[in-house]
Order: C-alpha cells, then structure tokens, then sequence
C-alpha cells in the first residue's frame, strides 16, 4: 500500500510515466490549442492524467485491490486529446462533428508519432464514451474516460483542479531543455519497478 499521496510525488510519478512523451515537440504541440475556456489542450491532458492516476492509486488501494497498468495510463490519458487543431475555430480543417471524431483523429496521431500500446488505444479511442458508442475494454480507459469527464466539467466552469501538478511538469521540462537550473546537481527520480512513488 502506498504513503499519503501529496500533489509533489503526484507530479513526481505522473512526468516520470509520462517523460518518453511530454519530453517532445510533438506533445508540447498541445499548448497552441485551446481545449475548454483557456485550457490548452496539453494543460487538460495533464489534468486528465492528473485525476485518473488518483483514481488509479485509490483503486489498488482499496480493499479489491485492482491492478492497474499505471504506465499505460498516464501515456494514454497524455495522448486522449492527441487531435491537433483548435477546433473552437472555422477556418481550422474540421472532419466532422468534434466530440465524435476526435478519438480516433488523436489515435491515429498517436500511432504516427509514438508507439502506443493496445491499452493506450483503447484509453484513446474510447475516451469520449458514451458519444463514441463503444466503451472501454481497459480499465485503465474507464479511468481516463471519467477523469476527462471531471475535468471538462471543471475546466468549463474555471475551477483551477491542476495547476500545481501543471507547474512541476512544466518545470520538469524546462530543466530537462536547460532553460532553468536548481542547485548545482538534479538528482534522478526513481520509481518503483510498478510506477509506485517511493
């Protein structure tokens, strides 16, 4: 069973499962488009990711103790909103309905650009259930799917739910590109072998 979470070893565990793709221009992409009110698209990622790694850790330590495949988790709950264009706006390229068509859109540019589990798909492709008909065979994609439900429904309604957990993954990356230094050494984060925080 793990110690008290704090939005520190939250933060600390979300960017090392999720580093392989926040790391990269094609996921920092997600900050030009806006998602909800002035949420960009890789903030409501975060956020999602966010939540579902809660619920995921409330989850494995309740008394069903459900197993959770926390790496796939946070790779597909980062890639859920992979769609890249700002669909608030008419003269970007639209392929129908926005709620419907973008879950495969994302999953197609995930593919593209990453490689992706089965796991991460389902996350991706079924996100936006009951809209996409076909729900979620992972429970890994339940948890995604509810998360991205609380966090657009907060979003929407400006309620800051993330902005320390955006704050250190936003730091984490900046260190990592040499923009900002701490202290004269960063010392390696390390997780347990099942994404665990020690």
């Amino acid at each position: 069973m793990e110690k008290e979470i704090t939005e520190y070893k939250l933060a600390k565990q979300l960017f090392m499962l999720g580093k392989e793709i926040i790391l990269t221009d094609e996921a920092q992409q997600m900050k030009s488009f806006t998602q909800h009110g002035t949420t960009s698209v890789f903030e409501h990622a975060i956020s999602v990711t966010k939540y579902a790694l809660l619920f995921a850790i409330a989850l494995e330590n309740s008394i069903f103790h459900v197993k959770i495949d926390k790496r796939s988790l946070v790779r597909g709950a980062l890639l859920h909103d992979y769609f890249l264009y700002d669909w608030h706006k008419p003269s970007e390229k639209r392929y129908g309905l926005h709620g419907y068509t973008h879950p495969a859109i994302a999953c197609k540019n995930a593919i593209a650009d990453f490689n992706i589990n089965e796991i991460e798909q389902d996350i991706i492709k079924h996100h936006m259930f009951p809209l996409t008909l076909i729900w979620p065979r992972h429970i890994e994609g339940w948890l995604v799917c509810l998360a991205d439900k609380w966090c657009a429904t907060c979003e929407t309604f400006k309620i800051d739910i993330s902005s320390y957990v955006l704050y250190r993954v936003n730091l984490r990356y900046q260190l990592s590109r040499g923009m900002v230094t701490i202290g004269n050494k960063l010392e390696e984060d390390k997780l347990t072998e099942d994404g665990a925080i020690e």
